[in-house]
């Protein structure tokens, strides 16, 4: 497979917050489940260093945010992470609070610009999260699926855990998953 020489993988920086917001409306908002600016960003700042854009042409083809989160728990889509204690509310700004202590990293939200669905760049970004968690040693990585898409993520390797209890914010089929971090390729 070839990477499209176009789109780049990335950081998140301040600047991609309205491609990224409007490509989470496109998606969620359909289905009820789109949390909108603020708590996105909520959820980058809880880790920066877990949560990357695809830099694409004339702006975010696609992102991915993962945050660690205990294991068996997720946030919850009607609310933003809380700021660091000490630190204004309202701020947009304001520091982002102490990542979770734990093994787990929550892959809370992907999503690929219609336009660049088929190129393989969902896989590129999970890829990239595998060694990005490997790096940081988180053993387990966790999502909640959505709207339809456990199919999907079964077939990446995550096995549904349908006795956790969810936020209502993720509505009546969203099904709690989690894989062990996958090892490196060796050679």
């Amino acid at each position: 497979m070839t990477h499209d020489v176009r789109i780049r993988l990335r950081h998140i920086a301040d600047g991609d917050w309205d491609g990224i917001a409007a490509l989470e409306a496109e998606v969620y908002a359909p289905l009820g489940l789109s949390e909108g600016r603020a708590a996105l960003e909520s959820r980058a700042r809880a880790s920066p260093s877990t949560c990357f854009v695809l830099d694409g042409p004339e702006g975010p083809a696609g992102y991915l945010l993962a945050l660690p989160y205990p294991p068996f728990e997720s946030p919850d889509l009607a609310r933003a992470e809380e700021p660091a204690p000490g630190t204004d509310p309202g701020s947009p700004q304001a520091p982002a609070p102490p990542a979770f202590p734990s093994d787990n990293l929550h892959l809370h939200d992907l999503v690929v610009a219609e336009d660049f669905r088929g190129r393989g760049l969902a896989r590129r970004l999970l890829r990239h999260l595998a060694t990005t968690a490997r790096s940081q040693t988180y053993e387990q990585i966790s999502l909640v699926a959505v709207a339809g898409s456990e199919t999907f993520w079964s077939a990446q390797g995550y096995r549904a855990h349908r006795e956790i209890p969810l936020p209502g914010s993720y509505g009546t089929d969203a099904v709690y998953m989690s894989a062990a971090v996958p090892e490196g390729r060796r050679g």
